[in-house]
C-alpha cells in the first residue's frame, strides 16, 4: 500500500511541477516552477494543497504577492513567505 500511496504522491508533484513551470508569464515560470522542482518534494501535503489553490490564481497576483504585495488572507501562509524566501531572478537584475 506504501508504493501506490508513493506513486500517487509521486504523479501528483509531477504535475503540480508542471503547471507551475507552464504559466504563460515567464517571471512566474521561473519562480513557481524552479521553486516546485526544488521544494515540492519535500511539502505536506497540506503545504502542496496549499501550493495547488495558489496555482489557481492570476499570474500577476502571484508575481505581486511573492514580490511583496500584501495577499489576500486565504494566500497569507507560510508557503507564500517560502516562495518569497525563494526567488531565482533577484540576482538576474544585478541586485
Amino acid at each position: 500500500m506504501t508504493d501506490l500511496t508513493d506513486d500517487a504522491r509521486a504523479h501528483r508533484l509531477k504535475k503540480l511541477k508542471f503547471r507551475a513551470s507552464r504559466r504563460g508569464f515567464r517571471e512566474a515560470d521561473l519562480i513557481l516552477g524552479g521553486f516546485a522542482d526544488a521544494c515540492a518534494a519535500e511539502l505536506s501535503e497540506a503545504d502542496l494543497d496549499r501550493f495547488e489553490r495558489l496555482l489557481e490564481q492570476s499570474d500577476h497576483d502571484i508575481f505581486a504577492w511573492i514580490m511583496g504585495a500584501q495577499p489576500p488572507a486565504a494566500f497569507d501562509h507560510d508557503l507564500l513567505a517560502r516562495l518569497r524566501a525563494y526567488r531565482p531572478l533577484a540576482g538576474a537584475a544585478g541586485g
